[in-house]
């Protein structure tokens, strides 16, 4: 109402979360409200701390691998992947041939099931329930493929320092074949279910924007990043494992809202896809891991690696000291830079716009409290 009907609004603060559904986890928002529009956001973390880089620092570096899969279980694979990729470095382990196509395999197909992850979380929280049903049933594919290769559908301590633990199934190939024939047609019904749905577009268009030079300022990385024009992707900007053997497009968007931040994860799934069908056609025969010894004691020195995750760039810093367990272990996720830029991008929306934003920027709270 205006002053000159005689009624004013009083500032107030509301608690969303942590038991919120629509804060992906266990985390808080403090929200200073004016009305029904957010003057200011502050995020509160700490509610998920499981001290996993101390656990780390008392664990050998094989004992290390499956706590990593806890780090951020929507792509666990990436986990494995880049402290893999940093006692290598340290140790100067090579990976053969067919490990890294293994590798590259693994991890895109876990991307497409963390994007799927989102694409029905999101969908979920902004009320529509079928884009749920559909994400998790190409998902529970996916999960099949991994159970079939290393017994595992969610923490799967299958990338190991020097390759990989187990070689695929000879149905593995087939399968997998099958599931990228019918993905493509399966992405075009998400898309037309909500790409052009009016209600989505109403939820999500021009809410959130995120700026390119405060993408930047706030190191954003992934999807979020690029849905802002910046086109930065780890695995053609700064190159590890086998990726730059294949064709692939980085997608990017310009305004950076929350729409953009949907088109790009529904195209980067296309583009995974892609990469899976040319690695499955180039596999080399092989062995799938270079000799490591049981009492494995990489030289002392320390070590930064990182990876392509599909919340951003996740990096492993390791200091080693010559041992069997390393001194120092430190872990980088996205979701923590993505979780910061929420005040900036939620001051002037409404709550309804707060669930949307959260939901586009892809955070998983354990990829923050660690």
């Amino acid at each position: 109402m205006s002053e000159a009907q005689g009624l004013h609004t009083k500032e107030f603060t509301l608690n969303v979360g942590p038991h919120h559904p629509s804060t992906h986890g266990v985390c808080r928002f403090v929200l200073q409200m004016e009305g029904e529009v957010i003057t200011s956001v502050t995020p509160v973390i700490g509610y998920l701390h499981r001290a996993l880089e101390k656990i780390c620092e008392n664990r050998t570096y094989e004992q290390i691998i499956p706590i990593t899969d806890r780090f951020e279980y929507c792509t666990a694979m990436s986990c494995n992947m880049g402290f893999s990729l940093a006692t290598e470095k340290l140790a100067g382990l090579e990976v053969p041939e067919r490990a890294e196509y293994l590798r590259v395999i693994m991890l895109e197909l876990n991307r497409i099931a963390s994007h799927l992850i989102w694409f029905g979380t999101t969908s979920l929280d902004l009320g529509a329930i079928t884009p749920f049903l559909y994400g998790f049933r190409e998902r529970e594919d996916i999960l099949d493929m991994f159970e079939m290769t290393c017994g595992q559908r969610l923490t799967f301590n299958y990338i190991r320092p020097g390759g990989v633990s187990k070689d695929i199934p000879k149905a593995f190939i087939p399968v997998c074949k099958k599931f990228l024939d019918a993905f493509s047609a399966k992405v075009d019904d998400y898309e037309r279910v909500l790409t052009e749905n009016p209600i989505f577009i109403a939820r999500n268009k021009d809410v959130g924007i995120l700026k390119p030079e405060t993408a930047i300022a706030y190191s954003v990385s992934g999807p979020s990043l690029r849905a802002s024009g910046v086109k930065y992707d780890l695995r053609r900007d700064d190159p590890y494992s086998i990726y730059d053997r294949f064709d692939f497009e980085i997608p990017t968007r310009e305004n950076g809202d929350c729409y953009d931040r949907y088109i790009v994860r529904i195209r980067e799934m296309r583009e995974s896809a892609k990469i899976v069908r040319q690695a499955i056609e180039q596999i080399p025969e092989g062995p799938i891991r270079s000799k490591v010894k049981m009492n494995f004691k990489p030289p002392a020195g320390e070590v930064y690696c990182r990876v392509e995750n599909s919340r951003g760039e996740m990096g492993f810093y390791i200091q080693s000291v010559g041992e069997k367990m390393p001194l120092r272990v430190k872990m980088r996720g996205g979701s923590y830079n993505q979780l910061q830029v929420m005040p900036v991008l939620c001051v002037g929306h409404k709550i309804a716009d707060l669930v949307a934003i959260m939901a586009s920027m892809d955070i998983i709270m354990p990829d923050v409290d660690r």
